[in-house]
């Protein structure tokens, strides 16, 4: 499951913001959507290793900052109410204030060696059948979005990946990485060309762990996120 990595015990000493920082996360991410229902309060307590009294004051408090909302009744829960705004003229410049150049190129840097990493790792395993399918699966929802769903669907695909190493803590620090990048890569117009040349370069991404082939899966994922830094050098620049 995509959201195990940034539903992962918090430290006792910070519990109550590591809660939140954990659910924003998955919201931010795009792991939930609007309108989806967050786990139970015994599910979520537990994997993230909290209180559920703990677990309640954080989510009032992202109720009450509009993040979610909680209803009563036999299909009640705790819902997604955020929205991811749509890319506005300047947002991009206004994500990247207080980003400064070196920043950004270690965030870039770190991101191109975890995940390229995790696609290396991910290709020499023996995936399950069940596996080897929910990749597809992910692919085939990136390559049909919609425009105002593409960065979120394509977030879960690149994680989707770190999560087929079976390491909790690569996947956890891609989880991490992204969420560096998130209000930047979120920011970037959805341009038609670069969706179908990024579509060509996932699917080779995929093909290549699938077919266990570790340095076509590195290749292809260098050759996508190389790509994908570029654009947002050239927006910025």
């Amino acid at each position: 499951m995509l959201r195990s990595a940034a539903f992962r015990p918090v430290r006792a000493g910070n519990a109550f913001e590591e809660t939140i920082e954990r659910i924003l996360q998955v919201i931010k991410l795009g792991l939930l959507g609007y309108g989806d229902r967050l786990p139970s309060e015994r599910d979520l307590a537990g994997r993230l290793n909290v209180s559920r009294d703990t677990l309640r004051e954080a989510l009032r408090s992202l109720q009450r900052t509009g993040y979610v909302e909680s209803r009563r009744g036999r299909y009640g829960g705790t819902f997604v109410t955020y929205r991811q705004p749509a890319p506005r003229p300047g947002a991009l410049r206004k994500a990247v204030e207080g980003f400064g150049s070196d920043d950004l190129e270690d965030a870039l840097t770190y991101r191109l060696a975890l995940e390229t990493g995790a696609a290396e790792a991910a290709a020499r395993r023996t995936l399950s059948d069940s596996q080897r399918a929910d990749l597809r699966r992910h692919l085939t929802e990136l390559e049909a979005a919609p425009p105002d769903r593409y960065r979120q669907l394509d977030t879960r695909f690149h994680l989707a990946i770190a999560e087929l190493t079976g390491s909790p803590s690569l996947a956890a620090s891609t989880t991490e990485a992204r969420m560096r990048l998130n209000d930047l890569l979120n920011a970037i117009p959805v341009l038609e060309r670069n969706i179908a040349h990024s579509a060509l370069q996932h699917r080779a991404m995929v093909e290549a762990v699938l077919a266990g082939d570790a340095e076509a899966a590195r290749r292809a994922t260098e050759e996508h996120l190389e790509a994908t830094a570029a654009l947002l050098r050239g927006f910025l620049g």
